[in-house]
């Protein structure tokens, strides 16, 4: 007896509930399957974030706020770093190059990072891809500002467009009016916090604030921006700086060197050290979320399981008439097992093309609206391991229903109910 051609018509004579079920398995595969795409690259893209640079120094507090505030900009220091500590640190014979950062304002809910040239010239993410941009050039002039990709697509900003950051990052901040920028620059997108930033001069950081003090502006001072030009705008202080070696290998012995520094107290990290450390933190909620995503899955295999038992009932004399035509036990035990392992599999194709239908669709909004880039390519080795652990879950879930129709008697099947 072959059991597919009749496991194919038993299920197309329950078309409707069949339907419901591999909706329901398709679904909720294309769910856990898309958690999984996006922890992934979220992990990946976070880990990404930051590449190339050996060391970030910053005031001494903890690993994981330093590169929160410095990198990703959440937060605040609790104290900055001398200027004549980072020229000293900066002139060490180990020290290939340094980036100076500048954090305390903001432009619109982004954040205005005071750099110099050097950013865009060692600043690296990913694979340590370098900065590019896509439209206009690096700073040039003091009141000069360059936009990250996501700045510029939320305002429309076009280079030659003149723009005002204000001072503080909170709710109530106060704009600095008098000292306008003009876009020069718009970099390309990243994935990274870089393209929610605006990047401005050092020198552009002391000019604004030439008239403030200790948070406020002087009453009854005003410097223009002209006036501004003629000041010295060497900065008495930055928020951190990046750092890179001439050689890996003394990495260790700057971050001690760094970290016993005299003149002030102050903390260098390792960026991956820190990352792993950040990940563990964060993880938890994308952790939590694939074990959602999970349950889901397993709802939709007690669904497929449900309606193999609500109908059990109902095929009691299908199942008599098999056993009558010399059907042996094993028979209607193998069908019942087969329908699960079809509707399973089918279940399971369905939901990979939701998911890559989905992926095709809504990647480049996903892209450019959070910065993550969802290849479209093979289930990974993981996945698969998820999908046939699906598969095996699946086809055991439908060897309940199997048992309990192989101790139905023959007679039990034949008999009228009342």
């Amino acid at each position: 007896m072959t059991l597919l051609p009749l496991a194919l018509k038993s299920l197309a004579n329950r078309r409707f509930t069949v339907l419901l079920t591999l909706a329901t398995i398709a679904l909720s595969v294309a769910l856990l399957l898309g958690v999984q795409r996006v922890h992934d690259e979220a992990r990946q893209s976070f880990a990404s974030t930051i590449s190339g640079t050996d060391l970030i120094v910053g005031a001494r507090s903890g690993p994981v706020n330093l590169l929160l505030y410095s990198i990703f900009h959440i937060g605040d220091a609790t104290n900055g770093v001398s200027w004549q500590s980072f020229r000293e640190i900066a002139a060490l014979p180990e020290v290939a190059w340094t980036v100076p950062i500048s954090l305390g304002d903001s432009h619109r809910g982004f954040r205005v990072v005071g750099t110099n040239g050097d950013f865009f010239v060692h600043y690296r993410y990913g694979a340590k891809h370098a900065l590019e941009f896509s439209a206009g050039a690096p700073l040039a002039d003091l009141y000069d500002a360059v936009t990250g990709a996501e700045v510029a697509r939320k305002f429309g900003y076009a280079v030659g467009q003149t723009i005002v950051i204000a001072h503080g990052t909170g709710a109530l901040v106060a704009e600095h009016a008098d000292h306008p920028f003009r876009i020069v620059g718009i970099l390309q997108p990243t994935g990274t916090p870089v393209d929610a930033s605006l990047f401005v001069s050092l020198g552009a950081v002391e000019a604004i604030h030439a008239d403030w003090q200790t948070g406020a502006r002087i009453p009854r001072t005003g410097v223009s921006t002209d006036d501004a030009r003629k000041l010295d705008l060497t900065p008495t202080s930055i928020t951190a700086f990046l750092v890179g070696l001439k050689s890996r290998a003394a990495t260790f012995d700057l971050q001690r060197q760094i970290n016993d520094y005299r003149a002030e107290p102050l903390l260098a990290i390792l960026p991956g050290v820190a990352l792993q450390q950040l990940w563990r933190l964060v993880g938890i909620a994308e952790n939590a979320l694939l074990i959602v995503s999970a349950l889901v899955v397993v709802a939709g295999l007690l669904g497929m399981l449900n309606a193999m038992m609500t109908t059990l009932n109902e095929r009691r004399r299908e199942m008599a008439i098999l056993r009558a035509l010399g059907a042996r036990p094993h028979i209607v035990f193998g069908l019942l097992v087969l329908e699960a392992t079809l509707l399973t599999v089918i279940g399971i194709g369905l939901g990979l093309i939701l998911l890559y239908a989905g992926l095709a669709l809504a990647g480049s909004y996903v892209e450019a609206r959070y910065g993550l880039h969802i290849a479209l390519v093979p289930p990974s080795p993981h996945e698969l391991v998820l999908l046939v652990t699906v598969a095996a879950s699946g086809i055991l879930a439908g060897c309940l229903p199997a048992l309990l129709a192989c101790r139905h008697a023959l007679a039990d099947g034949l008999s009228i109910r009342t």
